[in-house]
């Protein structure tokens, strides 16, 4: 029996093409479902009427949640769950939500005003990194080499940031100009990947088109993921790490990943193994 997966999304990219090619080969039948056309709210969610599994892949940093528990509500099937959604989608939740299952994460502090943000610089000192605390691929991440450029950078924060950006993490920079990421799906890394800034940009990121390698799967690297897992529930991941001199921390969890770069790294056959995955949950 064929099994209609419904990929909730703002938009189609190689991901979602991938996994809509794959979909047969596992006796799915996936397709795009546009996260702005749905009207959830009604008990029994009449848009999602056929579909045995949502696969929530919205970009937004609100979306996702907000389909995913009302979907939830309406008792469809959704991946990855609403709460680790919510909680993915909002990197000081994640923090905190980690921190307490004891994995590893950066020392951060919230800025929600200037005096947040001046008594962060003053506790953990340049070089600092200033991220918004929704956000992603990237965008509006600032490296903040000492404490006069500072000052300067937050008037952006305060003067042309909305209140929902203004929310802001501060946090050591980590050197090195290299991250991994580890692409989950159910509980198995199914392919790990190390990113290196390019050119003359610092942050590394897939999204930025940094150059990737392959690498092992690091005993260390699983235990953390097995921790992530653990406390997110089974699911559809892109865990992202850095390496510390006193070992990995979990820099993001990514809800809704993109993994084109780590299967070009790997030749891991990512949407198969999210196929097998579907599979056997709907079995």
């Amino acid at each position: 029996m064929t099994r209609r997966i419904a990929i909730v999304a703002d938009r189609i990219s190689w991901e979602e093409r991938k996994l809509i090619q794959a979909g047969p080969d596992f006796g799915l039948a996936v397709e795009w479902v546009n996260d702005e056309s749905l009207a959830l709210g009604h008990e029994d969610a009449p848009s999602l009427q056929g579909f045995d599994a949502l696969l929530v892949r919205s970009r937004s940093y609100t979306r996702g949640g907000l389909v995913a528990t009302l979907a939830e509500a309406a008792g469809a099937r959704v991946l990855n769950s609403a709460r680790a959604i919510h909680v993915c989608e909002n990197k000081a939740v994640l923090r905190a939500e980690l921190r307490k299952a004891g994995v590893p994460v950066p020392e951060f502090r919230l800025a929600l005003s200037r005096k947040d943000f001046d008594r962060a610089v003053e506790e953990l000192g340049p070089p600092l990194v200033l991220k918004p605390v929704f956000g992603g691929m990237g965008k509006r991440v600032t490296l903040i080499r000492d404490s006069d450029l500072a000052h300067s950078v937050y008037d952006y924060v305060e003067d042309l940031g909305h209140a929902f950006e203004q929310a802001c993490l501060v946090e050591p920079y980590i050197g090195g100009g290299t991250s991994v990421r580890c692409l989950v799906v159910g509980h198995e890394v199914v392919g790990a990947a190390e990113f290196e800034s390019a050119g003359t940009d610092w942050r590394n990121n897939a999204a930025l088109g940094n150059s990737s390698r392959a690498v092992a799967h690091d005993p260390d690297v699983l235990k953390i993921v097995d921790g992530v897992v653990g406390e997110l529930g089974p699911g559809i991941y892109g865990v992202d790490l850095f390496r510390t001199p006193d070992g990995y921390v979990v820099n993001e969890v990514n809800h809704a990943p993109g993994f084109r770069a780590v299967a070009s790294a790997t030749g891991a056959d990512i949407p198969a193994a999210v196929g097998r995955y579907l599979q056997e949950l709907l079995a």
